[in-house]
Formats: C-alpha cells, sequence, structure tokens
C-alpha cells in the first residue's frame, strides 16, 4: 500500500505534497522529527488530506499530478470544502 499526503506547515502555513509507502502516521512522525531534509525547517506540520493506493507507482503519478497546475486547484477546492472556504485562505502551495 502507498500513500500521497497533504501537510501544512503551523510555522508558515505553506502546504507540503509528498508520496510514502510508510504508514501516514510513521511518515508525519519523521517530518515533525525534522529526518525529511526537503521540510525541515517547516516543522512542525498537521496532516490535512491523504488518498491510498495499491502499489506506489501509482501514488507517485497522484503526487506529481497534485503539484501541478490544475492538480493544486483540484487539491485547494477539495480542502475549502472539507474545512470551509476561510479555512483554504491564505493557503500557500
Amino acid at each position: 500500500m502507498a500513500f500521497v499526503y497533504v501537510l501544512r506547515s503551523i510555522k508558515d502555513e505553506k502546504l507540503y505534497i509528498g508520496s510514502t509507502r510508510q504508514l501516514l502516521v510513521e511518515r508525519l512522525v519523521r517530518h515533525n522529527k525534522g529526518q525529511v531534509p526537503s521540510t525541515r525547517m517547516r516543522i512542525p506540520f498537521t496532516l490535512l488530506y491523504s488518498e491510498s493506493f495499491d502499489d506506489f507507482s501509482n501514488a507517485r503519478k497522484r503526487e506529481l499530478y497534485l503539484k501541478s497546475g490544475s492538480g493544486r486547484e483540484y487539491l485547494l477546492r477539495i480542502l475549502a470544502k472539507r474545512a470551509g472556504t476561510q479555512a483554504a485562505k491564505g493557503v500557500r502551495l
């Protein structure tokens, strides 16, 4: 099993989109301990969104889509629906 996930930095409110073969809880712990070089300077994080996949290649494809222009728009719409429009305002990707 693999996952695509979206984290929000509490420090700067930016989003991080990633994919992993690890359990999401374990991956979030690694991010918050500063063990992921690309996010080390932005800890702590909260998990906003995730999707599960049967294999990592599909998760990676979805991650790349969510990082594209249309994927970012889709993601912001999903986050706005889940948390209300106020929560999505000010989110920076």
